[in-house]
């Protein structure tokens, strides 16, 4: 049985934000709670695809594996993000292979039992289809952050996001290891070390996965500036 938290934080999830709570109850309470472990594979590129899932807690790594056996990571998810819908409703295989890039506890529903309940209620259906327009705009997004931007620029978009004040100075904890935050911004490791040296003028050190930031305003103008430019970097 699911908590009274963990439920908010599916009704908060795209998949369900714009469904009523009694809908999104009756899902809820056909689903499992699966917790898996750091390193542990929830299922791999090419699988029958007959779950889909909700991040309740952790962050779960989405990669695609290379004819040559390379690791690419397409995206990292959090709680409240949601993923394998649109393959296990097409009845497909899964696009990508996921794993718990650090102790997960996620919520696993069948694809059938979702599919009977669009047949009674077509917004279900209506909020499937926003939650995959919202996976590729963040795919979209990742591109672009790839695309048009050098590695020093991406890492400070990333501790933008991640840090917990918008002003002043602050310390957090990167979410996963750096080997993994590499692949997300599509780097090297070594780029990664030297894109973090890089961001020492704008106030941002780091030692271990412990990050401190001098003041978050130079940061964002920092992170602003790159936006505003960006366009110029990219070929029309």
């Amino acid at each position: 049985m699911l908590s009274d938290p963990e439920v908010h934080k599916i009704s908060d999830s795209v998949l369900f934000k714009n469904l009523p709570q009694k809908m999104v109850s009756k899902i809820v309470k056909n689903g499992v709670h699966r917790s898996i472990k750091r390193g542990e594979t929830l299922f791999v590129q090419g699988d029958p695809a007959k779950h889909m899932f909700v991040v309740l807690d952790g962050w779960v790594k989405l990669v695609r594996i290379t004819p040559g056996g390379d690791e690419v990571v397409v995206t990292v998810y959090s709680k409240g993000d949601s993923f394998g819908e649109a393959a296990a409703m097409m009845d497909g295989k899964y696009p990508v292979t996921v794993e718990a890039a650090t102790d997960c506890h996620l919520l696993q529903m069948r694809a059938s039992l979702i599919s009977e309940q669009i047949k009674k209620d077509p917004d279900l259906a209506v909020a499937m289809l926003a939650a995959t327009f919202g996976h590729l705009h963040e795919l979209v997004r990742e591109v672009e952050n790839i695309k048009a931007r050098n590695g020093a620029q991406r890492l400070a978009t990333f501790l933008v996001a991640m840090a917990p004040v918008n002003e002043g100075s602050c310390t957090f904890s990167l979410p996963y290891d750096k080997l993994l935050l590499a692949g997300r911004l599509g780097m090297q490791p070594e780029s990664l070390s030297r894109s973090f040296a890089n961001l020492r003028d704008h106030g941002v050190m780091v030692s271990r996965n412990s990050v401190a930031i001098a003041e978050m305003k130079h940061l964002r103008q920092f992170v602003d500036l790159e936006k505003s430019e960006a366009p110029r970097m990219v070929k029309q």
